[in-house]
């Protein structure tokens, strides 16, 4: 045997042999939908910082804590004892409805205390519509649904987490004579959570907003208006846009032909904030995140 031929076969084999995939010992289940269910858990988590969350723990917390500090020396007085409509201890009311005389105090709920911990942040924005074409055709509801999710970017268990519902439709609840039946569709909704919902609120701000005609800013409540109602000490802040505006989002304008029926609908963004001054506090923090406000 020659020097050539001994290196060679002393050298491993560049490749080795393939061998036989492991054989599955337990067999995957199947959804509802055919698709199979892995045995672990797959969660998909984000790829990349978001730009709009890194904004307001950088600087729109900060400048929050700042506008809506009051400070308050000493501890809180006790809340006043209001007197009930009926006696707790007659036994004729036992069973009545005993609410306060003067009725319901939620419009005069105090605002928490000013600490690092209690500045307002948005938990998350809602997004509805109502057709009533679905009334008499619920299929009218296939284009709306396409829509919402190619607005939001959300389906059902996306990503792997079960608290992701997706586009969910909105269903009657009480019968209304000639018109609504219970359990009847009417419309859909989808709820944005974390980086999704900071992406929304740069698409509205950035492409939205911008090419609206005749739009000024969300409508302010009159200034004689009171804010000691269950609306104003919660931190809501809810606007329609028109079913023009559906167009001008990049998602819906990529492929228009695809939804030939535009539709308008509701933001609601929810925040922390309760209590007295909530909707000035909810609103100083969409104002961060340049959303405009107006009063006629």
């Amino acid at each position: 045997m020659s020097a050539a031929a001994a290196v060679a076969a002393n050298v491993a084999p560049a490749v080795r042999a393939f061998r036989k995939p492991p054989r599955i010992r337990k067999s995957l289940k199947y959804d509802q939908h055919g698709l199979p269910i892995p045995h672990v858990d797959v969660a998909i988590r984000d790829i990349g910082p978001c730009r709009l969350r890194e904004h307001y723990y950088t600087t729109v917390r900060d400048d929050l804590m700042y506008m809506t500090y009051v400070h308050e020396s000493g501890h809180r007085p006790p809340p006043r004892q209001i007197r009930l409509r009926f006696d707790p201890s007659d036994p004729y009311s036992k069973n009545r409805r005993n609410a306060p005389v003067g009725g319901d105090q939620l419009g005069r709920k105090p605002a928490p205390l000013s600490t690092p911990q209690t500045v307002v942040q948005l938990d998350r924005i809602v997004l509805h519509t109502m057709q009533k074409d679905a009334i008499n055709n619920r299929s009218s509801l296939i284009g709306t649904i396409a829509a919402f999710r190619a607005l939001s970017g959300e389906t059902e268990n996306g990503g792997g987490r079960s608290s992701r519902g997706g586009v969910e439709i909105v269903k009657g609840k009480k019968s209304v004579s000639g018109w609504v039946r219970p359990g009847l569709p009417l419309g859909c909704k989808v709820t944005l959570k974390g980086p999704k919902m900071y992406d929304f609120i740069a698409t509205l701000t950035e492409f939205v907003f911008p090419r609206m005609r005749e739009f000024s800013g969300i409508v302010l409540p009159p200034a004689s208006s009171t804010m000691r109602t269950p609306s104003g000490v919660a931190g809501v802040i809810s606007f329609g846009l028109p079913p023009e505006a559906m167009g001008l989002f990049p998602q819906i304008e990529v492929n228009l032909e695809a939804y030939p029926k535009p539709i308008g609908f509701h933001v609601h963004f929810i925040t922390s904030a309760e209590g007295a001054g909530a909707q000035n506090r909810a609103r100083a923090l969409l104002s961060g995140f340049q959303i405009p406000f107006a009063r006629k």
